[in-house]
């Protein structure tokens, strides 16, 4: 099933939690190399996870990790804006319409619906949230996995060449898109807005996309 669940309050759901970061580390760390922090518990964690991000996470039926992504509005402090504006020439992206996706991470040896079933949540935020757009640095192995799920993003901007390549993405999620993704995820779009209501209660409206405005019933 997927959760959604701000940082602040990730202690009430310890299993989830844990596996979560410890995917993460196995994944950016261990399997991709890439320079992250992994601490002394095994948990890959970065400055933005204190910034209280909304997670989405798929739980498996033990309660474990099986993937996640991280979101942040581009009104506040966000990686893309101070870390990788050089991608598109210099500039930022920031408006209380989109919102930055980052740490998209999967379970080793997770299902093949579970991408597709977060793409789908993420879906669900926009669509409840009233986002337009998500934006997000993405790698060359991602390419073929976002066409796989139906949800492949206009490029901002790119840099370096063949598997080094590295991205600015653009995502919306159209009516036709959202069934595409739920199909390969092999949910319904009642079973997807059902796990989304239960987190928050009700849909937010367009005008609470202050970060500080809670939907929770």
């Amino acid at each position: 099933m997927l959760r959604y669940v701000y940082a602040e309050d990730l202690h009430r759901f310890p299993k989830l939690r844990d596996t979560m970061f410890r995917d993460r580390a196995d994944q950016f760390s261990a399997r991709l190399g890439w320079e992250v922090n992994v601490d002394e518990n095994g948990f890959e964690t970065d400055q933005y996870d204190a910034l209280n991000p909304l997670y989405v996470i798929w739980e498996m039926p033990d309660g474990t990790h099986g993937g996640s992504m991280r979101f942040l509005p581009t009104t506040g402090r966000t990686m893309i804006n101070e870390h990788f504006s050089h991608i598109m020439g210099g500039g930022t992206v920031e408006s209380p319409l989109v919102w930055e996706c980052t740490r998209f991470c999967l379970k080793r040896g997770a299902p093949a619906h579970v991408a597709a079933a977060l793409m789908l949540g993420g879906g669900e935020i926009m669509e409840g949230f009233g986002i337009v757009n998500f934006v997000g640095v993405f790698d060359a192995r991602m390419v073929r996995i976002y066409r796989m799920i139906g949800s492949s993003p206009d490029v901002l901007g790119s840099i370096g060449e063949g598997r080094d390549q590295i991205s600015v993405g653009l995502w919306d999620f159209t009516t036709e898109a959202k069934a595409k993704v739920a199909a390969r995820a092999g949910l319904t779009a009642e079973q997807s807005r059902m796990w989304f209501e239960n987190s928050f209660g009700r849909a937010v409206q367009p005008s609470d996309t202050n970060w500080a405005v809670r939907a929770l019933a």
